[in-house]
């Protein structure tokens, strides 16, 4: 493996050039969430809904999204994930975390091999030359007191015991394969009970696994949590002993102070997704409490509604600069904000993801028009807030 530590990329210089002097060389970009089947959705859902009534919101897309759930099998899977991570691939990634949840055939009947569309996944981004990190979802219920709906039932397992017999299946198959690491993630504190977010908190601590969630992305989440927990989601997360180092709170769109306190406490990871939530309308995090209370933070591309990885990490700088109306949110201890948010695109999701370093470098070319008249010192400022993933020319891993 040619990456670069994470160690090695703190203490050198992040920017470098290729031995020609054409190119700008940095560290190969990771997507920390994916959803790669919902790259067959682009374009499918921005026209107002007409069984949305007044509002069009992240509930009236899930629905648009179910439907497209509903249709796949492990072929057709197959086939849209490498679209996905085809794109991803050219935008400059190498790492793609999917937090992957259809599982079983449309009634929830399991196939006969039940990792069928996980291992169809895991070849589409290897097809691809991607490093993936097969986060296996747990998913039981529609919320707190209701069955699974229809459209929700491939996704969903009758017991606990049977999203950890899959994991163990998942890790036993591809564990000499460098380029896969297997994961857990809950849902949401909607679709799982607490229990089992102890006890698969629990394995992937014993097993020093990746363990993802969506956290706090709506607001009707958080309130479900109070009426069922008395508890707002991270506060809950925290008792029953998720909260490590290995854990990512994706979106983290509605938390409170003492709730970033929380995630920083635990050095645990906030993962971004900034096109697909400005897409559904979340809201903003609030990037500023993340960052003062220590929590890491990484990006994701989600939806794959647009494939632009520098505009997900940009966003972890320009979205307080929307929500505080100031400019330069943030003095990093060294480097630059530019060094800063390469980083967290970068290394910190590949290690969100289980995987040491950056597995590999992209390329820019030097004389690329947006390049033109920037100073040799600020090519990196230009690229990271001036840019877009269309510059990069290769990656080499």
């Amino acid at each position: 493996m040619t990456g670069r530590a994470r160690s090695v990329l703190a203490s050198a210089a992040m920017l470098a050039r290729s031995a020609d002097g054409k190119f700008l060389v940095l560290p190969a970009l990771t997507t920390a969430h994916s959803h790669a089947f919902q790259r067959a959705m682009r374009g499918a859902a921005q026209r107002p809904a007409a069984s949305s009534g007044p509002r069009d919101d992240f509930w009236s897309w899930r629905g648009a999204m179910y439907r497209v759930a509903t249709g796949l099998d492990p072929e057709s899977i197959e086939r849209i994930s490498r679209v996905a991570f085809r794109e991803l691939r050219a935008a400059g990634v190498r790492t793609v975390g999917e937090f992957h949840y259809v599982h079983h055939r449309p009634d929830g009947t399991p196939y006969d091999d039940r990792t069928a569309m996980s291992d169809a996944v895991i070849r589409a981004a290897k097809a691809e030359g991607l490093r993936i990190a097969l986060l296996r979802v747990a998913y039981h219920r529609a919320g707190p007191g209701r069955e699974a709906e229809p459209a929700q039932r491939r996704f969903c397992d009758a017991r606990v015991e049977d999203v950890v017999r899959d994991v163990e299946s998942l890790r036993a198959k591809y564990e000499n394969d460098a380029d896969v690491r297997i994961g857990i993630a809950p849902h949401s504190v909607r679709a799982v009970p607490p229990e089992w977010i102890r006890e698969l908190a629990a394995y992937a601590t014993t097993h020093d696994l990746p363990f993802h969630m969506h956290v706090a992305e709506q607001t009707r989440e958080i309130e479900e949590c109070l009426v069922e927990t008395g508890k707002r989601p991270i506060e809950l997360l925290a008792d029953l002993g998720a909260l490590t180092k290995r854990f990512v709170a994706v979106h983290a769109t509605h938390l409170l102070a003492h709730e970033a306190e929380l995630l920083g406490r635990a050095r645990a990871f906030a993962c971004v997704c900034a096109t697909t939530e400005a897409d559904l309308g979340d809201g903003l995090p609030d990037l500023v409490a993340l960052r003062a209370a220590g929590a890491r933070l990484c990006t994701g591309v989600d939806s794959h509604v647009i494939t632009d990885p520098l505009a997900d990490l940009r966003a972890l700088e320009t979205l307080p600069r929307l929500a505080s109306q100031k400019r330069v949110t943030f003095t990093p201890a060294s480097g630059t904000p530019a060094e800063t948010l390469w980083l967290a695109g970068s290394i910190e999701g590949a290690v969100s993801c289980g995987f040491e370093d950056d597995g590999g470098t992209l390329r820019i070319p030097v004389d690329h028009p947006a390049l033109a008249l920037v100073e040799e010192e600020l090519m990196l400022d230009a690229i990271v807030f001036g840019g877009s993933s269309a510059m990069v020319a290769s990656i080499a891993t």
